[in-house]
């Protein structure tokens, strides 16, 4: 049993306003030509089955077989055989994944010499943020967690995007191949800027997504990072269950060595072993479930470096991971963007994961299970993701404060988080009773907006909530939420109108 790995969240934390400054003028983009399924394209039964593991994850495609071949990918941009494409973007036909058979594309597919231009602009730092599997005993890298976070660092927000590592598509000078394998390519084959060099390239050419920094960790330095940082405390707000070592160790290629273990629901805190199997696990689950989690272990990562004072330690960090984080950074780079943190809430980063709709599973001529983009809908969710959120600048002035009026313990953590992954920013606090049946909405504002509290508790799922209409233009806060017994934690972040 080995669970594929994990990316690196304190490079996030450390990273996000530790770059250097905003990247120079791009490059007109040039032709390329786009492969599309033909219409009339007869399917092709796979092995995967739509299966809602737990109930925050995504759609899930699983491959009950081999658990380690995940299932779908974006769009498929091929360079002209007359010069390599600089700059393209990702586009995808829009397709439900509810049905079990997925449409390969045809053996002499459709050609759009149509060039598109580049989805970033140089208002934003975008880094490349990996998870590399090599151990001490092997030599290559495989990079199963690909992890893209644009920072718009004046304005204060960041767009997270999960790639899946199984995504099929154009890797400069290989041809079309799975995303993790572009790393150990540029190494083996000699390409300019090595393997970081070949992955920036293979995301500007099917994504449109400039890469200005990368950073790589592994296994043994993620749980070095959370340790050194005093563990995590993560709002897991469904239960989630998977193989993990009975201690970390006991040989892993030794089944009696494993047990089931199960984290949440509640906010958990977490060591570098618990952090590292929570992000990494995927035996019940599949590779979009665990981007869900890798972003959840980065958000909790991103928070506790705001709350922590950890900006003003970067020479200290920057000294203690450099055997570490492998990065293309040096500790000037890290310094000039760190006043910038002043800038950032806990309501300042989205999260996008390349999933069902937007891919599909696809068997290759060769039998490899692999990631195919739905063009249309998939450019649609990299535009909403590579632009700047017009909920940020409605919601930027709303303060929720969430209270646990539940007994169950850490709920209000729970809440707190599903409203920041809507844009709200949130506090905590101790409500008068821990007796309420009922969650209460209590409406602060002069305006007393009923679109704006439906919102809010449509995003908490509280439909039923009492409100309670109080206008204080005084109050330290916009709306109050208190959770009652009828609080149901669980939800999907991908449901969550940005």
């Amino acid at each position: 049993m080995k669970p594929s790995t994990l990316i690196t969240s304190t490079v996030l934390a450390a990273v996000i306003f530790t770059s250097c400054a905003p990247p120079a003028t791009e490059q007109a983009p040039l032709p390329f030509v786009l492969i599309t399924p033909a219409a009339n394209a007869s399917p092709t039964p796979t092995p995967f089955q739509p299966s809602l593991v737990t109930p925050t994850s995504s759609l899930l495609l699983v491959n009950d077989s081999n658990p380690e071949l995940p299932a779908i990918l974006p769009t498929i941009i091929v360079p002209p055989t007359a010069a390599p494409p600089a700059s393209p973007t990702a586009t995808a036909s829009f397709e439900q994944l509810f049905p079990t058979q997925a449409a390969p594309p045809p053996e002499v597919p459709s050609v759009d010499p149509a060039s598109l231009p580049p989805l970033t602009n140089n208002e934003t730092v975008n880094f490349l943020l990996i998870g590399s599997d090599r151990r001490p005993y092997g030599s290559s890298h495989r990079t199963d967690t690909l992890l893209i976070a644009l920072v718009w660092y004046r304005e204060g927000q960041v767009s997270l995007i999960s790639i899946p590592r199984d995504t099929w598509l154009y890797i400069p000078t290989v041809g079309m191949q799975r995303i993790n394998t572009a790393y150990q390519s540029g190494i083996s084959g000699g390409y300019s800027g090595g393997g970081m060099g070949l992955l920036k390239d293979t995301i500007l050419q099917n994504f449109g997504i400039r890469i200005d920094h990368t950073a790589m960790v592994e296994f043994d330095g993620f749980r070095r990072i959370v340790d050194t940082l005093g563990g995590i405390d993560v709002p897991v707000a469904c239960p989630y269950t998977d193989w993990r070592l009975i201690s970390p160790g006991l040989d892993e290629n030794n089944e009696n060595n494993w047990w089931l273990y199960t984290v949440g629901p509640g906010q958990v805190h977490m060591d570098g072993d618990l952090a590292l199997w929570y992000a990494r696990s995927r035996s019940k689950s599949n590779d979009f479930d665990r981007g869900r989690r890798q972003q959840e272990v980065i958000r909790t990562l991103f928070q506790k470096a705001l709350q922590t004072n950890t900006f003003s330690k970067i020479p200290q960090l920057y000294t203690d991971f450099s055997s570490t984080v492998i990065t293309d950074m040096g500790l000037g780079d890290m310094l000039n963007l760190a006043p910038y943190a002043i800038n950032f809430t806990n309501a300042d980063i989205r999260s996008y994961y390349i999933r069902p709709p937007y891919v599909t599973s696809w068997i290759t001529p060769g039998g490899a299970s692999v990631l195919l983009p739905q063009e249309e809908a998939l450019r649609q969710l990299l535009i909403e993701a590579t632009t700047l959120s017009t909920y940020a600048t409605v919601r930027e002035n709303i303060t929720i404060e969430v209270q646990n009026g539940s007994r169950f313990d850490t709920m209000e953590a729970l809440a707190a988080s599903r409203l920041n992954y809507a844009g709200y920013e949130t506090t905590t606090g101790i409500a008068d009773n821990r007796d309420y049946v009922s969650s209460v909405l209590v409406d602060y504002t002069p305006a007393q907006d009923q679109n704006e509290r439906q919102t809010i508790l449509n995003v908490l799922g509280a439909y039923y909530a009492n409100i309670l209409s109080i206008p204080d233009s005084n109050s330290r806060v916009q709306y109050r939420v208190i959770l009652g017994a009828d609080y149901q934690a669980c939800f999907k972040p991908e449901d969550l109108t940005h």
